[in-house]
């Protein structure tokens, strides 16, 4: 019988599937962890203890389990042998959440951990009474959120007969309270001479559902007369127990007879001895020995950093039941936040109050006062509360999740390296979830994927694309500069990348519109009716999902990969030889392969205006190795170069943040906010004062805070990808000029510096001229008809490719709603007619003529066509996403939120990012363009242009 047909005749999921009961158990996970916060408050313990069985009596390593020789046939499976013999570690324990004294009432536990081999072991958890106070998870949670921080008589009387009858109800409370009074009300002498029951059932093999139980063996020493006023009496009677003799346990089975007398899903029921009679079948040994040697005392510090956990074990013994399955989440999370990988960020009840009247306050508002026309205060905190809406609701899981749970092997504990240094490819950021975020994670969603392949090729992409897209002249954006365009191809390519198959692989199809001419699909190619390239490669879902998930080929976090490589041989290629810490440059310039492209950490789609991005923080990674070097003599070159990592990482990070994106959204409103989100809102009681009662989380910036995924698992996604199309900021020409006397080098196509022509060309103009010659000229306008012509016939991998309709055509496929719907998702009202996007009569004709109705309309030229706010670079639409995933890159991120610190960082490294911008990085390395740079603005506005001087020099005289 395969194992899941063994157990789920006896398992009933909550919610009807395995699906909806985890989204339960996640939520109550989330729960257990604030129990745990509210404890360790309550008790004054550093750090977080365990959320319960807080305090040990006693802790080995030294156990040992041995099957007996007449282990019963119909009970011998897997690791269950007749005489088989395994060294086990035990930990003995009060069950409270918080530490107290060894009289006051409380239950009591024992946790076994059986190492059957390096890669198989069996947790064993049983608790001194036979029955749960609760029959669910559910139950079991609300008990434990109305007994939290519970330390006085008055605060758990007010617990049990007010806080739990609210949450479950006043028969469910009372039962409750009788199974805990029951089970409390024994005197406890020794914890060696208690039995343990398992309280949930477990699979045992092919014996079916069985409960299990620990009791005292018959015999041992005389107990020795406890000192009950000795807060600590449970620990030290052990210890004088075993200095005379062995301790040791009966483990025992109760088997499964039928669901009403031997419950599976209901914890809250006895398996009572005259229906189901124990078993015994194994001996578990505390052998004697002195606990309180140095040697005791540092295993027992061990144990206590274990994490025990029922499903620590193999399918083949399972546990069941809705408190068991409940239990893998639950103390995953809490063992997690007791090990500092994991953080729980609790809302103050004054915000919790206030978020719901001033929220709706503003949505109203907002009907008739757009966020953006409203005064600065009130539009900040407009802001925030339209942040909290899009946390709330667009933020989905898009993990292929784990439903039902499964047995786990033990964790292998986190490589120590990776405590204080990112991993190559963004493993280990979340060390409680190693692989989000990392290279081949999913695209997350902020809108639920609409996967409609009879829409693929309707409207006909390329009609789309000639008709809305093209260029027909240059409209630039005045306030910006070409840097600026560099800069966000430089981050994009640090964030997001499709997998595509190879040439000869799956491909996509676009048929040519009647009377469209044809296409040559490769270089030198024939000419064809059809557009041809490269397909993405999707994740393959169980069942019969639509493929719309798609693995990100960059890590999702914001750690410098297109500097430093995705994985180890590219990040170890791109140093120097030996180990050296510094990046290979060659006269300052990033050395080249023998196709002429870069050796960088991304390369693809290279051009001239990313080499002087690339070739500038190989610089300044170059010049942090140097002074971390001359700072810290004794740090090994490999600490000096993930160090530098970390802070090249974060000061770009900062940039983006703080500099280029109030560059493409000038407005006051928005320049305070991101700064807000680094470094804390203005010192004004106004802004302290609102953000205190309304989200006081704002009150620090970001780095100052603990990590938050929001609900849902960070990545990036798919919406993301869609507002981040910015191509028409590349312009199709570029007059590129000498900074000395402003005299014209040369005129010079996209084409001429793309490519292999990219490397040749920067080398030829130098560093300084071509920063200053991007510094001086705008990018373009995002918005229709200014895609730009060298991207719509575009070469790259052996493909020749329209890049415009290869944005439509992505989008469509991988389930990014059309813009009306994109627009209704992230709360924004839907367009009625298309006058509502466009007052241009040309435009406007154009899209009648090419979408039948306005909710056709592709989300990329409706994000274009919109008419964005005062100062914005492009559309309010497209914000709504980027105030969303804006921060969530920040508070997601270890490195940038709990872990930015000195101590992993330097203080040289903290010191460097705090006090360095765009400017100072172009100043360190081009020293000469110090009077060029904006006075007022950031290095992304237009630099001052110098006046041309005849024949290159300046003219003397008045």
């Amino acid at each position: 019988m395969a194992e899941t047909e063994r157990y789920a005749q006896y398992e009933r999921y909550e919610g009807g599937s395995p699906e909806a009961e985890r989204l339960v158990f996640q939520r109550l996970a989330r729960e257990i962890m604030r129990v745990q916060v509210a404890n360790r408050e309550a008790s004054g313990a550093p750090g977080h203890e365990r959320a319960f069985h807080a305090k040990a009596a006693l802790g080995v390593e030294n156990a040992r389990l041995r099957f007996n020789d007449d282990l019963p046939a119909a009970l011998t499976a897997g690791f269950a042998r007749p005489g088989a013999d395994y060294p086990a570690t035990v930990r003995l324990s009060n069950a409270s959440g918080m530490r107290g004294p060894d009289s006051a009432p409380d239950l009591h536990g024992v946790a076994v951990r059986v190492q059957v081999t390096g890669e198989e072991s069996h947790d064993l958890l049983a608790t001194s009474f036979p029955v749960s106070h609760a029959r669910d998870a559910r139950e079991f949670v609300a008990f434990a959120k109305a007994m939290a921080g519970a330390r006085t008589p008055l605060r758990k009387a007010y617990g049990l007969f007010v806080k739990l009858p609210l949450a479950v109800g006043l028969g469910t409370a009372a039962r409750m309270r009788r199974n805990v009074q029951a089970a409390t009300r024994h005197t406890v002498n020794s914890l060696a001479r208690e039995t343990y029951w398992s309280r949930g059932a477990i699979l045992w093999s092919e014996a079916g559902p069985v409960r299990y139980l620990l009791r005292p063996s018959v015999g041992g020493a005389t107990e020795p007369r406890p000192d009950r006023t000795d807060p600590d009496f449970l620990h030290k009677e052990l210890a004088r127990r075993l200095e005379r003799d062995d301790v040791s346990f009966d483990l025992c089975v109760q088997r499964y007879v039928d669901e009403r007398r031997t419950p599976v899903e209901d914890g809250s029921v006895e398996w009572k001895e005259a229906v189901s009679p124990p078993v015994p079948v194994a001996r578990l040994t505390i052998p004697r020995q002195d606990v309180t040697t140095a040697e005791a005392r540092s295993a027992a510090r061990r144990i206590e950093e274990l994490a025990f956990n029922p499903w620590f074990t193999t399918e083949e013994f399972r546990p069941l039941g809705n408190l068991n399955r409940a239990r893998k989440v639950a103390y995953e999370a809490s063992a997690a936040q007791r090990g500092g990988t994991r953080f729980t960020t609790e809302e103050p009840l004054r915000n919790q109050v206030l978020d719901v009247p001033v929220g709706l306050a503003f949505r109203i508002l907002n009907r008739v006062v757009p966020w953006h026309k409203l005064p600065l205060d009130a539009g900040l905190l407009n802001l925030v509360f339209l942040r909290k809406t899009l946390r709330r609701f667009n933020l989905i899981d898009t993990d292929v999740q784990e439903a039902p749970p499964k047995a786990a092997a033990v964790p292998v504990p986190v490589d120590e390296r990776l405590r204080t240094a990112r991993s190559y490819d963004g493993t280990y950021n979340d060390l409680s979830a190693p692989a989000m975020g990392a290279v081949g994670a999913a695209f997350g969603r902020n809108l639920k994927p609409v996967y409609r392949p009879d829409l693929f090729d309707t409207p006909n992409p390329v009609t789309v694309s000639r008709r809305l897209l093209a260029r027909e002249s240059f409209v630039p954006a005045t306030s910006l500069n070409i840097l600026a365009a560099a800069w966000i191809q430089f981050q994009v390519h640090d964030w997001v990348n499709h997998r595509r198959y190879k040439e000869g692989g799956r491909t996509v199809e676009v048929p040519l519109p009647p009377g469209g001419g044809t296409w040559a699909n490769q270089p030198n190619g024939p000419e064809e009716n059809v557009m041809r390239f490269a397909e993405n490669e999707g994740i393959e879902l169980p069942g019969d999902r639509p493929p719309v998930l798609f693995g990100n080929t960059a890590s999702h976090w914001w750690d410098g990969s297109e500097v430093y490589g995705g994985d180890e041989r590219t990040a170890r290629s791109l140093r120097e030889p030996d180990g050296g810490a510094r990046l290979l440059l060659e006269g300052g310039h990033i050395p080249i392969d023998r196709t002429g492209i870069p050796l960088a950490g991304f390369k693809d789609n290279w051009w001239m205006g990313l080499s002087a991005m690339h070739t500038l923080f190989a610089r300044e990674h170059n010049t942090v190795c140097d002074a971390l070097r001359a700072e810290y003599p004794s740090m090994s070159e490999e600490r000096i170069y993930h160090t530098a990592r970390l802070v090249v990482s974060a000061l770009i990070a900062k940039i983006h943040t703080v500099e280029w994106t109030p560059a493409i959204l000038a407005t006051k409103t928005i320049d305070i906010g991101l700064h807000t989100n680094w470094q804390g809102p203005p010192r004004n009681w106004l802004n302290q004062l609102g953000l205190w009662l309304l989200e006081a989380h704002a009150l620090t910036g970001i780095p100052k805070t603990m990590p938050d995924h929001h609900g849902a698992p960070y990545s990036l996604t798919e919406d993301f990808v869609t507002v981040y199309r910015m191509h028409p900021l590349i312009p199709d020409d570029y007059e590129l000029r000498e900074y000395h006397f402003g005299q014209r080098l040369e005129t010079v196509g996209f084409h001429d510096i793309q490519g292999a022509a990219a490397e040749s060309q920067i080398r030829k103009t130098g560093l300084a001229n071509t920063l200053y010659s991007f510094g001086i000229a705008n990018p373009g306008a995002i918005t229709l008809h200014n895609y730009p012509d060298a991207l719509r016939h575009f070469q790259r991998d052996g493909e020749i490719i329209d890049l415009s309709v290869v944005d439509l055509v992505r989008t469509r496929r991988r389930g990014v709603p059309r813009y009306n719907d994109f627009r209704a998702g992230l709360h924004k009202e839907r367009v009625r007619r298309f006058e509502d996007l466009t007052r241009d009569p040309e435009t406007l004709s154009r899209l009648k003529d090419v979408y039948r109705d306005v909710d056709e309309i592709d989300t990329v030229v409706g994000l274009f066509a919109e008419n964005p706010p005062t100062g914005f670079g492009f559309s309010d639409t497209a914000f709504r996403v980027f105030i969303l995933m804006a921060t969530r890159r920040l508070q997601s991120d270890r490195f940038l939120t709990v872990d930015y610190r000195p101590e992993i960082y330097t203080p040289l490294g903290i010191d460097w990012v705090e006090k360095s911008g765009m400017k100072s990085v172009v100043l360190r390395h081009c020293p000469e363009l110090a009077g060029l740079l904006p006075r007022e603005a950031s290095a992304f506005a237009p630099w001052r242009p110098v006046p041309p001087v005849e024949n290159g020099a300046a003219h003397e005289g008045g």
